[in-house]
């Protein structure tokens, strides 16, 4: 059981990936073969519900892609339900506090304390048929990633106290929820929301741990250069993007 996109992130080196919000297993082989590192499946805002989970987290297993889920909302049973469908880490929406951090947390990782619920017999532990319970819950421990979603003003005023928790390998600022949090809703460029974007990425980055924000073609390059590693794309912005590319040229031919 590896996590190979946690592996690149620890590294240092920067993990790309596309978000699915509806259902298909298909299109999870066509990004891996795309040449992405990973793929966010979307559960909160998707029509992507928890046996889609399991067939599209095979998929990405089977084409060599990381699986990440972003769970219907922050609580703990939410998080669980797609853990148990066999994804590599979860993507946590609304992170405002320190307590929701170490909650996110407990819902992941096993062990004393811990609010997931250890079964036997799914997809993670192979059916019941892999190894020992004991070596799974070690295994599955260190493979799994934790990204928090930074993307209330709430948590960007919490965030030190939030980047202070252990076992949370990414800080995802979101900046549509931000902005309108904020008052200025889809509009991250308006001042106030693009500064505690800057702000709130120094803090991650001073604190030493890892942010991830998304990116579309025309900003991928500033994210890249803002020290992001956790970085995805919407699908139908690639679909966009190519449709335009392909249809300038063919009506540049045609005219």
């Amino acid at each position: 059981m590896k996590n190979a996109m946690k592996e690149k992130i620890s590294r240092g080196e920067t993990a790309f990936g596309v978000s699915l919000m509806f259902p298909s297993p298909q299109l999870v082989e066509m990004i891996a073969y795309a040449g992405f590192d990973w793929v966010l499946i979307d559960c909160e805002h998707g029509s992507i519900g928890l046996a889609d989970v399991e067939v599209m987290a095979m998929a990405a297993d089977a084409s060599g892609i990381t699986p990440i889920a972003r769970p219907r909302s922050n609580e703990s049973a939410n998080i669980q339900a797609v853990m148990d469908r066999g994804v590599k880490g979860v993507q946590v929406p609304h992170v405002n506090t320190r307590s929701d951090a170490e909650r996110i947390v407990k819902a992941v990782k096993f062990g004393a304390g811990a609010y997931r619920g250890l079964a036997a017999g799914t997809r993670p532990d192979r059916w019941g048929l892999g190894p020992k319970m004991t070596d799974f819950v070690v295994e599955a421990n260190d493979t799994s990633l934790v990204c928090a979603q930074i993307e209330h003003q709430d948590a960007v005023s919490n965030i030190d106290e939030i980047v202070a928790v252990d076992g949370i390998d990414v800080f995802f600022i979101g900046p549509s929820d931000l902005s309108q949090s904020m008052g200025y809703p889809g509009d991250p460029k308006a001042p106030p929301v693009a500064e505690a974007i800057g702000a709130t990425l120094r803090r991650i980055r001073d604190a030493g741990r890892t942010p991830g924000m998304p990116a579309a073609k025309s900003n991928v390059s500033d994210i890249v250069g803002a020290g992001c590693l956790y970085i995805y794309t919407h699908l139908p912005r690639l679909l966009g993007d190519g449709a335009e590319t392909y249809l300038n040229a063919a009506r540049r031919k045609a005219g």
